[in-house]
């Protein structure tokens, strides 16, 4: 993407990110704050959560905001208390990156559990619906705001294997033209999916371990992209599927 940011492209919106301690949610957290974003961390794990806030804090970026949430087991009243505290803190919301996500392991569909498909959809396709849900009313408000889906490729592309995650990640595509085509009264709000393709990540060093890293991007290689769907640059947007090529960059 050869689009040209600001420095501060970013000042003044709140941008809430969701599995903000490792992978593309990490490295979107600090890109968002070193662009003038206030950003609200969503992960399970305290105390990884502390060191991105610090982080943030080290290089010069607004103070953040640390919610730690396990999105396994978090109720309906979890996450609206989610939308509760940024309201309360921040007094608005002007983005959301769901990055968060969970794989059990590439199996046989002859070999998953109705626990691992419970599981996966709950992370990957329910906790994305219901955080926005409750923070719905905040986008609402705001006069320039955006959601971001963050796909995986065998959502859109059905592989062997896959089964459980890929039909999780593909229920984003339905979740994303559904809320798009629902919410197109509210013409600052925009609502899309972005999936990264091959990406240097915990999980896809699990699911790929032999493969050469320089096959694949950086998380930080994918920030122009993030930027983009989550400034005012992307406005008029919305219910796109975007696949990315990081191979080849030019979205």
């Amino acid at each position: 993407m050869k689009k040209v940011f600001a420095k501060d492209c970013l000042a003044g919106r709140v941008v809430l990110v969701t599995g903000a301690t490792q992978g593309l949610g990490r490295a979107a957290a600090l890109c968002f704050a070193a662009h003038g974003a206030t950003v609200v961390l969503l992960a399970r794990s305290v105390k990884v959560l502390e060191s991105v806030y610090d982080q943030i804090l080290a290089d010069g970026g607004a103070e953040p905001a640390a919610i730690p949430l396990d999105l396994l087991t978090a109720s309906e009243t979890e996450f609206n208390n989610v939308a509760l505290q940024i309201e309360r803190e921040f007094g608005r919301l002007d983005g959301i990156v769901h990055c968060a996500s969970y794989l059990y392991a590439l199996s046989p569909l002859a070999n998953q559990t109705v626990d691992e498909w419970v599981n996966q959809y709950r992370i990957n396709t329910v906790a994305p619906f219901a955080l926005t849900r409750a923070c719905l009313p905040l986008l609402k408000a705001a006069p320039d705001a955006s959601v971001l889906f963050v796909g995986e490729t065998h959502g859109l592309h059905p592989g062997p294997f896959w089964g459980a995650f890929g039909a999780s990640k593909a229920g984003l595509v339905y979740l994303t033209r559904v809320a798009s085509s629902e919410w197109d009264d509210s013409p600052g709000l925009r609502v899309n999916l972005l999936v990264p393709g091959p990406v240097n990540s915990p999980m896809r060093t699990r699911t790929h371990p032999g493969e050469d890293k320089t096959e694949r991007a950086n998380p930080e290689d994918l920030m122009p992209h993030f930027l983009y769907w989550i400034s005012e640059q992307s406005v008029g947007r919305t219910g796109e599927i975007v696949e990315l090529d990081l191979r080849n960059q030019e979205e």
